[in-house]
């Protein structure tokens, strides 16, 4: 059988056509793929205690991917208990928070007065022209939170579900995957399958590991610099982390924000600080070594991955969009037709590249000698 050689547009096309396509099939299935995707992470990273608690401790499968899925949810909850005391707490302090915006807003009015010339009147009118206009739209405002909560407890009882069988037939999804194949190819895809599940373990943990210690740090510099709330602040930072950027902006913005409205001004200067010094060792050595050391995705992937996931599946999908381009990673970079994929997902990495380069031209040399 020959091997017909398209051409390139005719390739081009195809590939367009198959990412639209996935597109739409992604923004049909949200309600299933999204918790499916996540709760694939979670068996990998659950994966070694259930494996732990089947052949050392001689449980069947069915518990022991019980038992797994427990322990996550233990996990959560416990993550869950310690954010929503720390947000009561926060609660108390609403009167101070609204006592320094009165306070800061007419210190504000004043120098809008003074700078622009616009008579406190005038902004007073704007002011309340814009808290009726929010007042007409709090009913729907307070649908969509209604629904976000019910959408949230949705996707959890999915997530749980999908964990628990997943790793209960395990064995036969991957028979499934290798079936897909001819039977010659079986040890490659046996292979491909066992570097997936390594590579993405080990990057999952990584970003846990990440979070930890990004928590630990902030919790840290927030209690040297006397943030009231660093314990709630530092686990926020440590989960928005998890994006890219946009993530340790917005906890930034959110922690200036409380410490704005329970301490004095000259705090923020400090929480800002905090947040660049933190954002620098997280950039440059706690993700490289940690996270990045078996998978790397350029900014450029990273970024575009990232408005892709929002535009897909919401903040949702900004949270599983780097590690999907993590397994796509991965596959590509272990089969052949792919892997120029591969290489534009990774980081630009010169030295390895021709380093590859010129152990390829010593095996060309070696195999024409040899022949």
């Amino acid at each position: 059988m020959v091997n017909k050689k398209y051409p390139f547009y005719i390739k081009l096309a195809c590939v367009l056509v198959s990412i639209i396509s996935l597109g739409y099939l992604a923004i049909l299935g949200r309600t299933i793929l999204a918790p499916f995707i996540f709760a694939f992470l979670c068996s990998m990273v659950l994966l070694p205690l259930s494996n732990f608690l089947e052949r050392k401790c001689k449980i069947p499968r069915a518990f022991s991917s019980f038992l797994s899925l427990i322990t996550l949810v233990v996990c959560i909850v416990l993550i869950g208990y310690a954010i929503g005391s720390q947000m009561t707490n926060l609660s108390e302090d609403w009167p101070a928070f609204k006592d320094q915006v009165i306070y800061s807003s007419r210190h504000l009015q004043e120098w809008i007065s003074n700078t622009f010339h616009v008579t406190n009147q005038a902004q007073i009118e704007y002011l309340t022209d814009a808290a009726s206009k929010s007042i007409n739209t709090g009913t729907t405002i307070l649908s969509h939170t209604l629904l976000s909560l019910s959408s949230l407890l949705l996707f959890l009882m999915f997530t749980f579900l999908f964990t628990f069988f997943i790793l209960l037939h395990r064995r036969l999804l991957l028979r499934f995957i290798v079936s897909l194949f001819p039977e010659q190819h079986s040890v490659t895809v046996y292979a491909i399958v066992n570097q997936v599940e390594y590579i993405v373990k080990r990057y999952i943990l990584g970003l846990l590991l990440q979070m930890i210690i990004v928590s630990t740090l902030t919790f840290i510099a927030f209690s040297i610099i006397g943030v009231k709330y660093a314990l709630l602040l530092s686990l926020i930072t440590g989960v928005f982390n998890v994006i890219p950027y946009i993530g340790i902006i917005t906890a930034a913005l959110l922690a200036m924000l409380i410490t704005f409205a329970t301490a004095s001004t000259g705090h923020l200067f400090f929480v800002l600080l905090a947040y660049i010094v933190i954002h620098a060792i997280d950039g440059n050595y706690i993700m490289p070594k940690i996270v990045g050391s078996k998978v790397q995705i350029n900014t450029l992937i990273a970024l575009v991955g990232l408005v892709l996931g929002e535009m897909l599946w919401g903040i949702m999908g900004m949270f599983l969009s780097l590690p999907v381009i993590a397994i796509f990673k991965v596959i590509f970079d272990r089969v052949d037709e792919l892997k120029p994929w591969g290489m534009l997902i990774g980081e630009d990495d010169i030295d390895k590249h021709n380093k590859s380069a010129v152990q390829q031209v010593q095996e060309d040399e070696q195999r024409l000698e040899d022949e």
